[in-house]
């Protein structure tokens, strides 16, 4: 019971796929880790590339403020489609790492 608290906070708290790891599901933690690296730098280059349009406008840039709003609103639902994918990823690594009983290999 304590081994298996201890895989779920390693799913929970530090990375979604640690618990699975440390279970012995080398291949879904393994794929689970690369998909939430693919989700947090894509949501990250996403809102960088927003930042950086109201950054060129802030400094006298040749964009006006509704090329700037219309920049950052077309950038936004991706942002958000990226940012769900993550925080499901995340419930199932808590949820799977909670209810796997860590029997076999991959």
């Amino acid at each position: 019971m304590v081994k298996r608290l201890k895989y779920v906070a390693l799913s929970a708290l530090v990375l979604p796929g640690l618990g699975q790891l440390c279970l012995g599901r080398r291949v879904k933690g393994g794929v689970m880790i690369l998909l939430d690296n693919v989700f947090i730098l894509a949501a990250l280059y996403t809102a960088l590339r927003s930042i950086g349009k109201l950054l060129e406008a802030g400094r006298g840039g040749p964009l006006d403020p509704e090329q700037v709003l219309a920049g950052v609103r077309a950038d936004a639902p991706w942002a958000v489609w990226l940012l769900v994918g993550f925080l499901l990823l995340w419930v199932y690594g808590v949820v799977d790492a909670a209810l796997d009983n860590g029997s076999g290999n991959n």
